[in-house]
């Protein structure tokens, strides 16, 4: 942003700001990629066995389709309605569990006291501050099971008009996420999939650490 005026609005916008009204269009360059192509860096990171995943920011369906009929047991969280709807109507033949719920809180998912094997975040960090990355983090780490796993993207480059986006980087993430008792297994950089000018992004790995005791989770003696 180039004024505290243009900061102070982007943090009064949602998260969700743009997509909504952008539902039909986004799914459609949602769909036109693969979760292979997407993920291709770090295929080798998701679950070999039938595993509980939880996919937040799940927009179309799409990675959530593609883990369903690797036979995993899947959630995906959507904030918006309209990518809801058009997930659920795209992905109608994939056992898929739909949410309304979202980062930083996760207030649905929290009060179920759930627990994921994985946890997939794409193209959704930027959409958070930094007070909220860190409180986020804690939350994620909290929904993990022993040896979980979180794999994020991070975007870097430009916003685009009438979204909410922050600056995130490999190193503030990596740092936040071994404070929260995290290890790093996986970080590598690619170009934007879709071609956008000056955008690229980072992929990582984070690794729940089995044997550290974590606030708010008991361990089984």
């Amino acid at each position: 942003m180039n004024s505290e005026t243009d900061s102070d609005q982007l943090h009064a916008m949602a998260s969700t700001a743009g997509y909504g009204e952008a539902a039909e269009a986004l799914a459609e360059q949602y769909e036109n990629v693969t979760f292979d192509e997407v993920h291709r860096e770090v295929l080798h990171l998701f679950p070999s066995r039938p595993s509980s995943v939880l996919d937040i920011g799940a927009g179309s369906g799409r990675d959530a389709a593609a883990l369903a009929a690797r036979g995993h047991r899947v959630v995906a969280a959507e904030p918006t309605t309209e990518l809801r709807a058009l997930g659920r109507r795209l992905h109608a033949d994939q056992k898929i569990e739909w949410v309304d719920d979202a980062l930083p809180e996760l207030p649905e998912l929290t009060a179920q006291t759930r627990r994921f094997d994985l946890i997939l975040l794409t193209a959704v960090w930027m959409h958070l501050d930094e007070r909220q990355r860190t409180s986020s983090m804690a939350r994620l780490v909290g929904l993990l099971e022993r040896r979980g796993r979180v794999i994020l993207s991070l975007r870097h480059g430009p916003v685009p008009a009438g979204r909410r986006m922050f600056p995130v980087s490999a190193e503030e993430t990596i740092s936040l996420a071994r404070r929260h008792g995290l290890e790093v297994v996986h970080e590598t950089q690619r170009a934007d999939l879709h071609g956008r000018p000056g955008v690229t992004w980072t992929r990582l790995g984070l690794q729940r650490d089995a044997g550290r005791e974590l606030p708010g989770i008991i361990t089984q003696r």
